[in-house]
């Protein structure tokens, strides 16, 4: 390796320490307390699976997919040697920062690898800018786990179809999202059967274990969950009643159930009913698309990274929930749209950077004053939903766009297989 690449590399690894150790220090400074989740919620979870009290997702029904919990354990484990230091609070929130940095650095080293190309670079400076931009919510949540392991399965899938799909179907059991880049992938790559067989084996043991764990009748409640709550504020379908809100003619309710705050006001639970069968249909639609293109002829990275942001970007437009956390969802499309075809991710790119900087400046910086209902944080939070929108567009029109290998191509790369 030259000295200037070495040197790059270098600056490179310094930015990523610089940023995590950034965010994670920011996150006791902000307000609205950021990385109130995982002392509020997931430490007494894990505290309770570990005494011998219950267990989500197994004696109860929980919001998230079953496998939330380990990472939430292997923190608690983590932070045993530093209670009698900082006490039991401060102790878990900084073991679940360097399990998270932990888990990043390895996905960023294999990002990057010992002599990175440029468009591996641009990557990582973009992973970088959006961690800082979007703040500590981008640490503090589960979401934060699954980012690496989607960059890792993204890179590897080309050359180890299995593994990646494993990690994939893995990080579904613990936030249902990546379940989008197994979608895509079946769609765009040729080893489908090896993704789909490895995905299945997956999910197939994991349900084995719960079951034998017990969790028979709570085995799914992740989506039962789902179906009962309201529509959440920051939700971009909630954006006209945040304005009605304003204006005095809505309410901002908090959920205890759900522990969020969901809007108050005739129609928003109509609304919120149909944007899930929404859902599905934009997906179904997206998939569609996809697979046409795919029987086409259209090449992996053409195809795979404006159908997975779509993807993605639908599963995050048209929900009934919108936290923050969910902007971290789209980093891994973007990297690896990045890795593939930067030419045409820089768009998607910018975009993501912008919706990480508003999101942040809604949550934390002025959270509070939206649950008020004043105007400046309602104006802000408008234009991230309304750059949404822009973001699911400019991924649909490059998922159209995508061109069709000639037929005498397809036709050869069809006797490749």
């Amino acid at each position: 390796m030259s000295r200037a690449r070495a040197g790059r590399l270098a600056v490179l690894w310094v930015a990523f320490l610089l940023v995590h150790g950034l965010v994670a220090v920011v996150g006791w400074i902000y307000p609205s307390q950021p990385m109130g989740d995982v002392v509020l919620v997931y430490e007494p979870w894990s505290a309770a699976a570990l005494s011998g009290g219950s267990v989500v997702g197994v004696t109860e029904t929980w919001v998230y997919p079953q496998l939330a919990l380990l990472p939430m354990l292997l923190a608690k484990a983590l932070s045993a040697p530093l209670v009698a230091a900082m006490g039991v609070s401060g102790a878990y929130l900084v073991a679940w920062a360097v399990l998270v940095t932990a888990l990043d650095a390895v996905a960023f080293g294999v990002l990057v690898g010992p002599s990175p190309a440029q468009p591996r670079r641009i990557a990582a400076w973009f992973w970088c800018g959006a961690l800082l931009l979007l703040g500590p919510i981008a640490m503090y949540r589960i979401d934060a786990i699954v980012v690496p392991l989607a960059v890792i399965a993204g890179l590897w899938l080309t050359h180890r179809p299995t593994i990646a799909a494993a990690l994939l179907a893995i990080g579904a059991w613990i936030k249902i999202w990546p379940g989008a880049l197994v979608l895509a992938a079946v769609i765009a790559f040729r080893a489908r059967v090896r993704i789909l067989f490895a995905a299945a084996a997956v999910t197939a043991g994991v349900v084995a274990v719960l079951f034998l764990l017990g969790a028979d009748t709570e085995l799914f409640g992740f989506l039962t969950a789902q179906t009962g709550r309201g529509l959440q504020i920051e939700a971009v379908a909630a954006t006209p009643f945040l304005w009605l809100a304003v204006a005095g003619a809505a309410r901002i309710e908090y959920s205890f159930e759900i522990l969020t705050f969901q809007i108050g006001a005739a129609g928003a639970d109509a609304v919120g009913a149909v944007l899930t069968p929404l859902m599905v249909l934009l997906v179904i639609v997206l998939g569609v698309i996809g697979a046409v293109k795919a029987v086409r002829g259209s090449s992996f990275p053409r195809l795979f990274p404006p159908l997975a942001l779509s993807l993605v970007a639908a599963l995050i437009v048209v929900n009934k929930v919108g936290s923050p956390q969910f902007q971290t969802w789209l980093f891994a499309p973007v990297i690896l749209w990045t890795v593939l075809d930067r030419t045409r991710a820089r768009v998607p790119a910018v975009l993501v950077l912008a919706l990480c900087a508003l999101t942040c400046l809604v949550y934390p910086l002025s959270y509070d004053a939206l649950l008020r209902g004043e105007l400046v944080p309602v104006l802000i939070l408008t234009a991230r939903n309304a750059l949404l929108i822009v973001l699911l567009a400019v991924g649909i029109r490059a998922l159209v766009r995508v061109p069709a290998h000639h037929p005498k191509n397809a036709h050869h790369l069809k006797n490749r297989k």
